[in-house]
């Protein structure tokens, strides 16, 4: 199995959504080598903070769609969270390898392979807790090489506090009146639902100076369509 190959992206990066989900377990160490080993531009990630303030990868609130236990990331400790066993890629059955990563087990493979890393920092989170998961970073990567990314818009206005320049996307559902200002206020990019765009809200994203990149496209078609727009990234599980 392999991704699905778009031949003319233009300018349009592609962003490995969770790893390259579509072949190996999204969110773990083979899924991010597999984006490394690729053509990608960036690799996505999630982020939560355990009870005892480690830095864990996963998407889910609870881990029971995918681990043997059922358990809220918030409110277990790493070790609990680290000793839990993962279902291998494709299959309902645990493998007896796969773990949760940490942010910096995440990181040293976007530093291997030379990639963005697109941080979702997930759940609202307290600003000493932003500030950590920076300091976290710095110690693996280079700031210059991350974007972080929440639905929560406090979260980025602490990364903005704590690193003026920094890049961060705001990510939403839905195109809504006050957008473009709410993204202008902090000097953020957006990252929005592929099927809120249109040709039109493109053009004014830009027109604003706001960088767009949009999540979970994995129809070539459809990706097509947001190239020809000029979307400056699209975030896939299997599209390359």
């Amino acid at each position: 199995m392999d991704t699905v190959k778009i031949t003319d992206k233009k300018h349009t990066k592609m962003v490995a959504h969770r790893g390259v989900s579509g072949i190996e377990r999204e969110n773990t160490l083979p899924s991010f080598i597999a984006a490394g080993n690729r053509s990608y531009f960036g690799i996505e990630c999630d982020v939560h903070i355990t009870k005892d303030k480690k830095h864990i990868v996963y998407h889910d609130d609870s881990t029971k769609r995918l681990c043997d236990k059922d358990i809220v990331l918030e409110e277990s400790d790493f070790a609990t969270i680290r000793a839990l066993k993962v279902k291998g890629s494709g299959s309902e059955k645990f493998s007896e390898t796969l773990v949760l990563p940490t942010l910096k087990e995440y990181l040293e493979v976007t530093a291997r392979y030379d990639k963005v890393a697109v941080i979702e920092l997930k759940r609202p989170m307290e600003k000493d807790d932003v500030k950590a998961i920076i300091e976290d970073c710095c110690e693996v990567y280079d700031l210059n090489r991350i974007i972080f990314i929440s639905f929560d818009y406090d979260n980025l206005v602490y990364v903005r506090e704590f690193l003026p320049d920094q890049k961060v996307q705001y990510l939403c559902w839905e195109y809504t009146d006050d957008l473009i200002d709410k993204l202008l206020k902090y000097s953020m990019g957006l990252d929005i639902c592929y099927g809120a765009l249109t040709k039109e809200r493109v053009e004014e994203l830009h027109r604003n100076g706001i960088e767009i990149n949009c999540y979970t496209c994995d129809d070539p078609t459809d990706a097509q369509k947001l190239i020809e727009w000029g979307v400056d990234m699209i975030t896939s599980n299997i599209l390359e």
